[in-house]
């Protein structure tokens, strides 16, 4: 199973939740598990996904997913599973 870690991170707005899934639903990724949160103003929103069905490239994904941040002013980012634990190990 391919999985990677999603972030959405940047000041709250309307509709960055839906572009997100939207992106992801119509690339055939699945989202496995989402916490979401709002923090004076601020949005912050973590995925795990499976891209086991999808056609593209990662390095496509994670390209096309920070562009979708550009445009509605948040910043996305998307890591594979197995670089974010190690990034991420005490």
């Amino acid at each position: 199973m391919q999985k990677s870690v999603i972030t959405v991170v940047g000041k709250d707005t309307v509709g960055i939740m839906a572009k997100v899934c939207t992106y992801l639903a119509n690339n055939r990724i699945n989202i496995e598990d989402i916490s979401q949160t709002i923090v004076q103003g601020y949005f912050n929103m973590m995925m795990i996904v499976d891209m086991d069905k999808t056609d593209k490239p990662f390095t496509d994904i994670a390209s096309e997913l920070a562009q979708i941040g550009e445009e509605i002013g948040v910043i996305i980012r998307c890591q594979r599973e197995e670089i974010f634990d190690q990034m991420h190990r005490l």
